[in-house]
Protein backbone atom coordinates (compact mmCIF):
# COMPACT_ATOMS: atom_id res chain seq x y z
CA UNK A 1 0.00 0.00 0.00
CA UNK A 2 1.30 3.56 -0.59
CA UNK A 3 0.71 6.90 0.86
CA UNK A 4 1.09 10.39 0.50
CA UNK A 5 3.12 11.59 3.36
CA UNK A 6 2.89 8.65 4.65
CA UNK A 7 6.85 8.84 5.78
CA UNK A 8 6.23 11.60 8.64
CA UNK A 9 2.67 11.01 9.26
CA UNK A 10 1.64 10.52 13.19
CA UNK A 11 -1.79 9.13 11.57
CA UNK A 12 -3.56 8.05 8.57
CA UNK A 13 -7.14 7.48 7.56
CA UNK A 14 -7.48 3.83 6.23
CA UNK A 15 -10.28 2.50 4.09
CA UNK A 16 -10.71 -1.04 4.82
CA UNK A 17 -13.16 -4.38 4.08
CA UNK A 18 -14.93 -4.32 6.98
CA UNK A 19 -18.06 -6.67 5.17
CA UNK A 20 -16.69 -7.96 2.38
CA UNK A 21 -19.13 -9.79 0.23
CA UNK A 22 -20.81 -6.21 0.04
CA UNK A 23 -18.64 -4.69 -2.51
CA UNK A 24 -17.82 -1.24 -2.38
CA UNK A 25 -20.71 -0.87 0.33
CA UNK A 26 -18.74 -3.13 2.58
CA UNK A 27 -15.78 -0.29 3.09
CA UNK A 28 -15.23 1.52 6.52
CA UNK A 29 -12.93 4.18 7.40
CA UNK A 30 -10.30 4.25 10.41
CA UNK A 31 -8.23 6.45 11.72
CA UNK A 32 -4.96 4.49 12.68
CA UNK A 33 -2.11 5.74 15.00
CA UNK A 34 1.21 5.50 13.47
CA UNK A 35 2.46 3.53 17.10
CA UNK A 36 -0.66 0.61 16.61
CA UNK A 37 0.76 -2.77 16.60
CA UNK A 38 1.05 -4.32 13.33
CA UNK A 39 1.77 -1.27 11.45
CA UNK A 40 4.95 0.09 10.23
CA UNK A 41 5.62 2.69 7.96
CA UNK A 42 8.12 1.26 4.66
CA UNK A 43 10.68 2.90 2.69
CA UNK A 44 10.03 6.39 1.06
CA UNK A 45 9.42 6.10 -2.70
CA UNK A 46 12.16 7.74 -4.63
CA UNK A 47 9.31 9.74 -7.27
CA UNK A 48 9.78 11.76 -10.60
CA UNK A 49 8.76 14.59 -9.28
CA UNK A 50 6.54 16.39 -6.26
CA UNK A 51 9.54 15.90 -3.79
CA UNK A 52 7.74 18.00 -1.50
CA UNK A 53 5.10 15.78 -0.37
CA UNK A 54 6.47 11.97 0.87
CA UNK A 55 4.92 8.91 -0.68
CA UNK A 56 6.20 5.91 1.42
CA UNK A 57 4.93 1.97 1.55
CA UNK A 58 2.55 1.14 4.72
CA UNK A 59 2.43 -2.33 6.01
CA UNK A 60 0.08 -4.06 8.05
CA UNK A 61 0.25 -7.40 9.88
CA UNK A 62 -2.18 -8.22 12.31
CA UNK A 63 -3.05 -5.10 13.03
CA UNK A 64 -6.31 -4.69 14.99
CA UNK A 65 -7.58 -1.06 15.80
CA UNK A 66 -10.55 -0.35 18.44
CA UNK A 67 -14.31 0.16 16.76
CA UNK A 68 -13.75 4.35 18.14
CA UNK A 69 -11.26 4.56 15.72
CA UNK A 70 -13.98 4.39 12.85
CA UNK A 71 -14.29 7.27 11.24
CA UNK A 72 -17.77 8.45 10.46
CA UNK A 73 -20.65 5.29 9.73
CA UNK A 74 -19.53 1.50 9.29
CA UNK A 75 -19.62 0.46 6.01
CA UNK A 76 -20.40 3.69 4.70
CA UNK A 77 -16.68 4.49 3.77
CA UNK A 78 -16.88 3.95 -0.03
CA UNK A 79 -19.62 7.30 0.05
CA UNK A 80 -17.30 9.14 2.11
CA UNK A 81 -14.17 9.26 0.25
CA UNK A 82 -16.27 10.08 -3.11
CA UNK A 83 -18.40 12.78 -1.33
CA UNK A 84 -15.02 14.32 -1.79
CA UNK A 85 -14.20 13.44 -5.46
CA UNK A 86 -15.32 16.73 -7.36
CA UNK A 87 -13.61 18.83 -4.75
CA UNK A 88 -10.38 17.14 -5.43
CA UNK A 89 -10.82 17.18 -9.33
CA UNK A 90 -11.66 20.58 -8.82
CA UNK A 91 -8.45 21.61 -6.40
CA UNK A 92 -6.62 19.68 -8.95
CA UNK A 93 -7.06 21.79 -12.13
CA UNK A 94 -6.94 24.90 -9.87
CA UNK A 95 -3.53 23.96 -8.67
CA UNK A 96 -2.31 22.98 -12.64
CA UNK A 97 -3.66 26.12 -14.03
CA UNK A 98 -1.95 28.10 -11.32
CA UNK A 99 1.47 26.14 -12.10
CA UNK A 100 0.53 26.68 -15.58
CA UNK A 101 0.37 30.17 -15.32
CA UNK A 102 3.70 30.43 -13.21
CA UNK A 103 5.53 28.72 -15.61
CA UNK A 104 4.25 30.71 -18.64
CA UNK A 105 5.55 33.40 -16.83
CA UNK A 106 8.84 31.90 -16.73
CA UNK A 107 9.08 30.63 -20.36
CA UNK A 108 8.34 34.66 -20.96
CA UNK A 109 11.05 36.08 -19.36
CA UNK A 110 13.49 33.68 -20.64
CA UNK A 111 12.21 34.43 -23.84
CA UNK A 112 12.89 38.19 -23.51
CA UNK A 113 16.25 37.94 -22.22
CA UNK A 114 17.64 35.08 -24.15
CA UNK A 115 19.33 36.55 -27.09
CA UNK A 116 20.04 34.40 -30.42
CA UNK A 117 21.44 35.96 -34.14
CA UNK A 118 20.74 39.65 -32.47
CA UNK A 119 17.87 39.81 -30.27
CA UNK A 120 15.79 38.29 -28.16
CA UNK A 121 14.36 34.66 -28.87
CA UNK A 122 10.60 35.88 -27.88
CA UNK A 123 10.78 38.46 -31.35
CA UNK A 124 10.69 35.34 -33.50
CA UNK A 125 7.53 33.78 -34.88
CA UNK A 126 7.77 30.68 -34.06
CA UNK A 127 8.34 31.19 -30.53
CA UNK A 128 6.07 34.13 -29.92
CA UNK A 129 3.35 32.42 -31.55
CA UNK A 130 4.01 29.53 -29.11
CA UNK A 131 3.97 31.09 -25.64
CA UNK A 132 0.82 32.80 -27.22
CA UNK A 133 -0.91 29.73 -27.53
CA UNK A 134 0.00 28.49 -24.23
CA UNK A 135 -1.61 31.45 -22.98
CA UNK A 136 -4.91 30.66 -25.09
CA UNK A 137 -4.37 27.10 -23.38
CA UNK A 138 -4.12 28.54 -20.23
CA UNK A 139 -7.41 31.21 -20.15
CA UNK A 140 -9.56 28.37 -21.81
CA UNK A 141 -8.40 26.22 -18.83
CA UNK A 142 -8.90 28.88 -16.28
CA UNK A 143 -12.36 29.95 -17.40
CA UNK A 144 -13.35 26.37 -17.56
CA UNK A 145 -12.64 25.73 -13.70
CA UNK A 146 -13.70 29.04 -12.69
CA UNK A 147 -17.09 27.82 -14.19
CA UNK A 148 -17.06 24.56 -12.60
CA UNK A 149 -16.44 25.96 -9.08
CA UNK A 150 -19.09 28.65 -9.49
CA UNK A 151 -21.27 25.54 -10.50
CA UNK A 152 -20.40 23.82 -7.42
CA UNK A 153 -20.47 26.25 -4.92
CA UNK A 154 -23.79 27.02 -6.33
CA UNK A 155 -24.62 23.61 -5.37
CA UNK A 156 -24.86 21.84 -9.18
CA UNK A 157 -24.40 18.48 -9.85
CA UNK A 158 -20.53 19.40 -11.98
CA UNK A 159 -19.26 15.46 -11.56
CA UNK A 160 -18.88 15.50 -15.69
CA UNK A 161 -17.91 19.11 -15.59
CA UNK A 162 -15.39 18.55 -12.63
CA UNK A 163 -13.96 15.80 -14.75
CA UNK A 164 -14.25 17.93 -17.64
CA UNK A 165 -11.79 20.89 -15.68
CA UNK A 166 -9.40 18.16 -14.29
CA UNK A 167 -8.62 17.00 -18.26
CA UNK A 168 -8.27 20.02 -19.61
CA UNK A 169 -6.03 21.63 -17.23
CA UNK A 170 -3.59 18.58 -15.98
CA UNK A 171 -3.00 18.41 -19.71
CA UNK A 172 -2.93 21.66 -20.24
CA UNK A 173 -0.28 22.33 -17.52
CA UNK A 174 1.61 19.30 -19.22
CA UNK A 175 1.65 21.09 -22.72
CA UNK A 176 2.91 23.94 -20.89
CA UNK A 177 5.83 22.81 -19.19
CA UNK A 178 7.08 20.80 -22.05
CA UNK A 179 7.29 23.57 -24.60
CA UNK A 180 8.18 25.78 -22.34
CA UNK A 181 11.19 23.38 -21.69
CA UNK A 182 11.74 23.36 -25.26
CA UNK A 183 11.97 27.19 -25.17
CA UNK A 184 14.85 27.00 -22.95
CA UNK A 185 16.52 24.65 -24.96
CA UNK A 186 19.54 22.96 -23.49
CA UNK A 187 19.42 25.21 -20.04
CA UNK A 188 15.95 23.74 -19.62
CA UNK A 189 17.21 20.19 -19.06
CA UNK A 190 19.37 21.39 -16.63
CA UNK A 191 18.64 20.96 -12.81
CA UNK A 192 19.56 24.69 -12.39
CA UNK A 193 16.54 26.28 -14.23
CA UNK A 194 13.06 25.91 -12.40
CA UNK A 195 11.38 25.08 -15.71
CA UNK A 196 12.92 21.25 -15.13
CA UNK A 197 10.58 21.07 -11.84
CA UNK A 198 7.29 21.95 -13.38
CA UNK A 199 8.33 19.14 -15.95
CA UNK A 200 8.54 16.92 -13.60
CA UNK A 201 5.83 17.78 -11.19
CA UNK A 202 2.63 18.43 -13.41
CA UNK A 203 3.27 15.13 -15.41
CA UNK A 204 1.31 13.05 -12.06
CA UNK A 205 -1.80 15.61 -12.45
CA UNK A 206 -3.40 13.41 -15.14
CA UNK A 207 -2.88 10.64 -13.18
CA UNK A 208 -3.78 11.17 -9.46
CA UNK A 209 -7.17 12.39 -8.38
CA UNK A 210 -8.55 9.91 -10.75
CA UNK A 211 -6.36 9.27 -13.96
CA UNK A 212 -7.65 11.33 -16.81
CA UNK A 213 -9.11 7.58 -18.73
CA UNK A 214 -11.49 7.43 -16.37
CA UNK A 215 -12.52 11.45 -16.27
CA UNK A 216 -13.19 10.21 -19.77
CA UNK A 217 -15.12 7.40 -19.04
CA UNK A 218 -17.08 9.58 -16.57
CA UNK A 219 -17.39 12.22 -19.27
CA UNK A 220 -18.83 9.50 -21.65
CA UNK A 221 -21.33 8.19 -19.66
CA UNK A 222 -22.65 11.76 -18.77
CA UNK A 223 -23.34 11.84 -22.72
CA UNK A 224 -24.74 8.46 -22.51
CA UNK A 225 -22.86 6.83 -24.26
Amino acid sequence: MFITNGVSCDWIVLGAKTDRDAGYAGITLFVVDKDTPGFTVGRKLDKVGLWSSDTAELYFSDCRVPASAILGEENKGFFQIISGFVWERLICAIGSVAGAQITLEQAIAYAKERKQFGKPIGKFQVVSHELAQLAIDIQAARQLTYWCVKQHLAGTDTVAQAAMAKVLSTEVACKVADRALQIHGGYGYMMEYPVQRAWRDTRVGTIYAGTNDIMREIIAKDLGL
